[in-house]
């Protein structure tokens, strides 16, 4: 059993920077590929990034080159660095833990584990 803890949102102005931090409770990383998504008000949960266990990364088309995800193996942490945040951007982001093939990685579904979600909101 996998619990994750989902730190680091907040607000920020448009054009900043946030970084999220995903950490396990009472279990560890090893053999889970952990994915961020995000859910804005009204919306479907959608996909933003994913670290394959086999350390492939992937990213939704809107965040490349604009978000990073990192593992930190010594903390046991995932980290999704934001910057040039905009006010799109702006939802309840969540930390997820899976086995997912490679082609449902995208896939909300292909993750049983998940973290508390925390508000990022990019506004003025």
């Amino acid at each position: 059993q996998v619990q994750l803890v989902v730190s680091g949102g907040g607000l920020v102005q448009p054009g900043g920077s946030l970084r999220l931090s995903c950490s396990p409770s009472g279990g560890a990383f090893s053999g889970y590929s952990i994915a961020w998504f995000r859910q804005a008000p009204g919306k479907e949960r959608e996909f933003v990034a994913a670290l394959k266990r086999s350390d492939g990364i992937y990213y939704a088309d809107f965040v490349k080159g604009r978000f990073t995800i990192s593992r930190d193996r010594t903390k046991q942490e995932v980290y999704l660095q934001m910057n040039q945040l905009r006010p799109e951007d702006t939802a309840v982001y969540y930390c997820a833990a899976g086995r997912p093939i490679t082609s449902t990685l995208y896939n909300k579904s292909a993750y049983g584990y998940w973290g508390q979600g925390t508000q990022v909101t990019v506004s003025s």
